[in-house]
């Protein structure tokens, strides 16, 4: 995270100004407060580097959730990290394409 002299609104709660903020992609920052920074600490946050919608999830249920070893792996290594993620799309943006990358991965478990 940097900091500037600009203050822009948080991207994760959309209320609060702040001046604290990460390069997501070359050109796309994403500010965060102190707020957002402190629920990092006990929740996954994704944001849609397309619409800009944000994702807060409980740390604890959504490693509960996975199935893959490999991404359980990660996540429990990064659990006592504040991780905010930028996700390509969402379901808000492309729920088609969400659903197809879902019959995707659901076929390439079943072989």
């Amino acid at each position: 995270m940097e900091i500037n002299n600009k203050h822009e609104k948080c991207t994760i709660c959309k209320k609060e100004y702040t001046s604290t903020y990460a390069e997501a992609m070359p050109g796309i920052k994403i500010y965060v407060c102190e707020s957002c920074l402190e629920a990092a600490k006990n929740n996954f946050i994704w944001i849609c580097m397309s619409c800009g919608q944000v994702y807060i999830r409980p740390k604890k249920l959504v490693i509960s959730r996975l199935r893959d070893s490999e991404l359980l792996k990660a996540y429990l290594l990064c659990e006592d990290m504040q991780i905010i993620q930028g996700i390509d799309v969402c379901i808000e943006c492309d729920p088609e394409g969400i659903l197809r990358y879902m019959d995707t991965q659901k076929m390439a478990m079943e072989c």
